[in-house]
Formats: C-alpha cells, sequence, structure tokens
C-alpha cells in the first residue's frame, strides 16, 4: 500500500514540475512576442530575463531526475550552482527591464 503511494507522489510531482517548466516557459514566449512587437531595452531585458528562468527551471528538474546522493561533494556543489546561476541572471534582468 506504501508503494502505490510513493508512486502516485513522485507522479504528481513530475507533473507539478512539467507545469511550473511549462508557464515559465510560456512566460518566455510572451515576453518574446511583447518584444518582438515594441523592440524596447525593456522588453529585451524581460525576455532575456524570463529566458534565464526557464533555463533554471529546466536544469532544476534535470538534476532532481538524475539525483546527485552517488556524487561526491564538490560535484553536489557544481549542480546545485548551476541551477542557483540561471535563476540570478534572469531576476537581475527582469530587475534591469523594471528601472531602465
Amino acid at each position: 500500500m506504501a508503494d502505490i503511494s510513493i508512486l502516485l507522489a513522485r507522479g504528481a510531482l513530475v507533473l507539478m514540475r512539467l507545469a511550473l517548466f511549462g508557464l515559465s516557459l510560456g512566460l518566455t514566449v510572451i515576453s518574446f512576442q511583447a518584444y518582438r512587437q515594441q523592440q524596447s531595452t525593456r522588453l529585451q531585458y524581460a525576455f532575456v530575463g524570463f529566458a534565464f528562468i526557464s533555463m533554471g527551471v529546466a536544469v532544476t528538474n534535470i538534476v532532481a531526475q538524475i539525483g546527485i546522493t552517488s556524487a561526491s561533494e564538490l560535484a553536489r556543489l557544481f549542480f546545485q550552482a548551476a541551477e542557483t546561476i540561471p535563476f540570478i541572471v534572469g531576476f537581475a534582468m527582469l530587475y534591469l527591464s523594471l528601472y531602465r
């Protein structure tokens, strides 16, 4: 019985991660379309910011799927940095899009 509940929970988690990636990708597409219609620096920064956030979501999902429990501490830190850097760049670009 516990195996079924774990399987269902994992399935729900995969669906939530796919929804998160789909939403972030949707924001990226919408911001790109807005930039193409009205080519301003603000919209360009917003598009790049959403693209990096989508990349961060994708990397986080990939790292979560492959699992790094057996990796060394240095490898784990590398993967965690690879997850974090796209979010830093993405949110910095969104910040620039609001204040430029």
